[in-house]
């Protein structure tokens, strides 16, 4: 199991820290905050209740977390250590040089720098690299790198491996390139508030109810393209090249950042969000960010195309009592109802992904689909034996009760936290020509792989099988 050291748990060392934690990686934190544990700790239950639910399969089992007095005790055998105190250069000039010298010459030394370039960072001799997150770092995928470029090589493929998304700044430069973006929005924003011209409530409002929207998933370039209609972004450019000298902005000019001007920013962010605690907006936020990720995994588009390729990269479960694994995951919070269990609808959801991994273990899968050829579920029967809640991790178990000519017949267990048998669901499906959208026999292959499930789930029992809504145990009811 590989190690991480975090030095400086703040928001983004604790945010780091649940990434690594939440992907099995053991994770020493060094802090000497007396309520670093305490910060980490919530930061950790925010994430827990967040990340899985962007994946449609089990994460890794949790790594184990541990607090550190002592830096070179935080650091000592650790594969990737990362620089996370405050934004300082000469403490950063303390702080690196001690861990180069705790740390094995093979890890990786990441700087959480949003600002310093890493020739600034290194003028001690050391030999960190820049890897700067976004907040919350445990579900946004971006990871600025710069610096060297062997070691940011393998920084990217490490990082990769608990599902982010690293950018290779080709040039160091100050504050790196997304910031520079956020500063220059921010600038306007200052001036806009000043100048009576908006409240923050309403700068935000014109950023969550339209572009920002469509930089969720497009980014600038690529939404400006389409502006630009048939012709594209020649067409663009040409179009609203000539605003560029227009005095549309002040991005040159800065308001003088005086305490009117903090009251003013600080009593109008007080009235649109002062009614939430930090705690409450943070999970709202993440709530929403799982939403717009979770949307964007189905395309493949932006963060949610990390997220689809992280999953594919998590191992494949195995078996349980002789049956396939056919689904492993956490139950997210958006499953859960008024009564605050999982939706009865989403038993059938969870069901359905494993009968889709049951598709694949036959040979019946996305090629299969796209030669003409599928199965069509045409009857469900779901019994819910025990309450399954937010945070519970649902193991799925698929037997197979016939599957001779057109018919598959299926039966899904769900067990709860692998121990507490949750639900029952008997899915019965056909086998459909998708060129006349009528039953047909399964092509050899996959009729082949069938006779050999049959033959290995003939003689397992199967409890709850084959009954009729409301029927008793042992007769009808």
């Amino acid at each position: 199991m590989k190690k991480a050291a975090i030095i400086g748990g703040g928001v983004i060392g604790g945010g780091w820290a649940a990434r690594f934690l939440l992907n099995g990686w053991n994770v020493a934190v060094s802090d000497p905050d007396p309520q670093a544990e305490r910060k980490i700790a919530e930061v950790l239950a925010n994430a827990r209740r967040a990340l899985p639910a962007l994946y449609d399969r089990a994460l890794p089992p949790e790594g184990r977390l541990t607090f550190c007095d002592d830096m070179a005790e935080a650091v000592k055998d650790a594969d990737w250590v990362q620089e996370s105190v405050p934004e300082t250069l000469d403490l950063k000039h303390r702080v690196l040089p001690a861990i180069q010298a705790a740390a094995g010459p093979l890890a990786i030394i990441g700087s959480s720098t949003s600002g310093f370039k890493p020739s600034e960072l290194n003028m001690q001799g050391t030999r960190a690299i820049v890897a700067h997150p976004f907040n919350p770092v445990y579900l946004l995928p971006l990871v600025e790198l710069v610096g060297d470029a062997s070691i940011c090589a393998q920084a990217a493929d490490m990082l990769r491996t608990i599902g982010m998304y690293p950018l290779t700044i080709r040039k160091e430069i100050d504050a790196h390139v997304a910031d520079r973006l956020l500063e220059a929005v921010w600038r306007e924003a200052l001036w806009l508030v000043k100048d009576g011209i908006a409240t923050t409530e309403e700068i935000d409002e014109s950023i969550r109810m339209g572009f920002g929207i469509r930089w969720a998933q497009m980014g600038l370039f690529e939404t400006y393209r389409i502006a630009g209609g048939e012709a594209g972004m020649a067409h663009f450019m040409a179009q609203f090249g000539p605003a560029l000298s227009w005095p549309w902005t002040k991005l040159m000019d800065v308001p003088e950042f005086n305490d009117e001007l903090v009251d003013l920013i600080a009593s109008q962010s007080d009235t649109q969000s002062g009614h939430l605690s930090i705690r409450e907006l943070e999970r709202l936020r993440d709530d929403n960010v799982v939403g717009m990720i979770r949307a964007l995994r189905r395309t493949g588009s932006g963060a949610g195309g990390v997220v689809r390729a992280h999953e594919a990269s998590l191992s494949e479960p195995g078996e349980r009592e002789g049956l396939p694994i056919t689904a492993t995951r956490q139950v997210p919070v958006s499953w859960t109802d008024y009564n605050g269990h999982m939706n009865e609808a989403y038993y059938l959801e969870a069901a359905s992904q494993a009968t889709d991994r049951f598709m694949e273990l036959i040979g019946a899968d996305a090629a299969y689909v796209a030669s003409g050829h599928s199965y069509f579920t045409v009857e469900n029967h779901i019994r819910y034996l025990d309450e399954i809640h937010a945070g519970d991790r649902l193991t799925i178990t698929t037997q197979v009760l016939a599957g001779q000519g057109k018919r598959l017949h299926l039966f899904h267990r769900l067990w709860r936290d692998n121990d507490t048998l949750a639900a029952t669901v008997e899915s019965m499906l056909l086998h459909t020509d998708l060129s006349t959208r009528r039953t047909s026999e399964p092509r050899a292959g996959v009729s082949k792989a069938l006779t050999r499930w049959v033959a290995r789930h003939a003689e397992m029992p199967a409890e709850g099988a084959g009954r009729s809504v409301g029927e008793r145990p042992g007769g009808a009811g």
